[in-house]
């Protein structure tokens, strides 16, 4: 069953232990590299429902690359073997590159015989058949900025998510949220004993009063700046009310009841195109389908009720 899959990850303290990404290959900007950026070559393997995923789909939107490199939507459902791709259901596609029935096939006829966990997103190479890199961090590092030469206008060109003098900002609040964010939910969800959810908890809850009383000081988390830092949290918070309060057991506020977090993840959800990467019915039904040690049922919830439309006040309440 699927829970297999994650029970696995859990040290002898009932800690969740997340994976080191196998494939970190780059792709460059340079026509000389390894990987050069070069359009319709790539082609990148998602799931609306992941996080970890969707911080690359914001990339692409974002950066207008969408014609440039090719993607694919897996199953909400993470199977047995792994993501299957089954075309029909909403927003789920055929392995068109491949034809391939599920993501492990894919990385066994890469590396035939891959032991390591099977994850998205995967950024592979259509001319070469590899896969390049597995780890979204640095595939959202790469789409930020060596496929410039390909965005479709100037302004998307020029949207630069790791600047160069905010670079110690972003790196701090990258690891600040990885530890205590981005990775702290799943630290509450898949903890096996009690003891390892309530470290992982007053962690994750102090960590979202920190960024509350911050970003009611600062519209960005680095100064007035929109960079990565900001997609890596945005992709956790428009999760945290709809999944993670309740199957994760992360009740002890919602992100509703932070009016600056609430403002910063509607307005980040306003912003062109961004809409496109939230999927509510991918999210809800992904972690409560697959996650069967949590929810052996697999009932999906019905709620909750969430304007991310709603008028953000963030541009009136930093403006010069």
């Amino acid at each position: 069953m699927a829970k297999e899959l994650f029970l696995t990850a859990n040290n002898a303290k009932g800690e969740f232990v997340r994976v080191v990404s196998s494939f970190r290959s780059f792709v460059r900007a340079d026509p000389t590299s390894e990987f050069p950026a070069e359009a319709g070559r790539y082609h990148l393997y998602l799931s609306l429902a992941c996080p970890w995923a969707s911080r690359t789909f914001f990339a692409i939107k974002a950066k207008g690359l969408e014609n440039v490199i090719s993607k694919s939507f897996v199953h909400w459902k993470l199977a047995q073997k792994s993501w299957e791709f089954i075309p029909g259901p909403y927003r789920c596609d055929a392995d068109t590159v491949n034809g391939k029935a599920n993501l492990r096939e894919i990385y066994d006829m890469v590396e035939p015989g891959f032991t390591g966990r099977v994850t998205v997103p995967v950024l592979f190479d259509k001319k070469t058949n590899q896969i390049v890199n597995n780890e979204s961090s640095e595939i959202l590092r790469m789409l930020g900025v060596e496929f410039n030469a390909f965005c479709e206008t100037d302004e998307q060109r020029r949207l630069d998510f790791y600047p160069e003098e905010h670079r110690a900002g972003i790196d701090e609040w990258n690891d600040f949220c990885y530890e205590n964010v981005n990775n702290g939910v799943y630290r509450c969800g898949f903890a096996t004993t009690q003891e390892a959810y309530d470290a992982a908890a007053v962690k994750l809850f102090s960590a979202l009063d920190k960024l509350e009383d911050h970003l009611s000081k600062s519209r960005y988390l680095v100064s007035n700046h929109f960079t990565e830092a900001d997609i890596r949290l945005f992709v956790t918070l428009v999760r945290f009310d709809m999944v993670y309060v309740g199957h994760f057991k992360c009740n002890k506020k919602r992100i509703v009841d932070y009016p600056n977090l609430w403002a910063y993840t509607r307005e980040i959800y306003q912003m062109p195109g961004i809409d496109e990467t939230v999927d509510r019915f991918h999210i809800e039904h992904h972690y409560q389908e697959s996650h069967l040690q949590i929810n052996p049922h697999a009932i999906v919830a019905v709620g909750p009720d969430l304007d991310l439309t709603a008028p953000h006040g963030r541009d009136a309440q930093f403006a010069k």
